[in-house]
């Protein structure tokens, strides 16, 4: 639990510093905030996506109350939150996986991964080469495409 749970800080931690404007020693703070007890009746590696929903941490008009403790923790207020990280944030904290999404429609992207002990061996990730550039970059959703239908009499 403490590698998946360290993987996930790790990662919005990133997210916070490429934002710019918050200071190295308040980024060390938020990634030390304990959220293993967060976790604990929550968390079970015999059945990996049990709990999974409690576990999720997202971002979507409202701030994720694991993300807003963190912040609130080191000075930051939920408002200048949402100007610092994605619009729409789902990160999944998940017994032998941390992935995440950025945007609605964009691809789930694995951070951390580890065999189960006892299961079988996983599935080699694919490149990470372009998840790591929608962070990097900020990116959102791509837009959708619309086909309109005309009904006329």
């Amino acid at each position: 639990m403490r590698t998946e749970i360290s993987t996930a800080a790790a990662f919005v931690t990133r997210l916070l510093r490429a934002a710019g404007g918050i200071g190295e020693e308040q980024l060390r703070c938020f990634r030390g905030v304990p959220a293993g007890e967060h976790y604990k009746h929550h968390w079970f590696p015999l059945v990996p996506s049990k709990g999974s929903g409690y576990r999720c941490i997202r971002i979507n008009h409202k701030m994720d109350p694991l993300i807003g403790k963190a912040a609130g923790m080191i000075g930051l207020s939920h408002e200048r939150l949402f100007q610092l990280l994605p619009s729409e944030l789902t990160l999944w904290v998940d017994p032998f996986e941390v992935s995440y999404r950025i945007g609605e429609d964009g691809s789930i992207c694995v951070l951390y991964e580890s065999p189960q002990p006892g299961g079988k061996a996983t599935k080699p990730l694919e490149s990470r080469t372009s998840c790591k550039e929608e962070w990097r970059i900020g990116r959102s959703s791509p837009s959708k495409n619309y086909n309109m239908m005309t009904v006329s009499s």
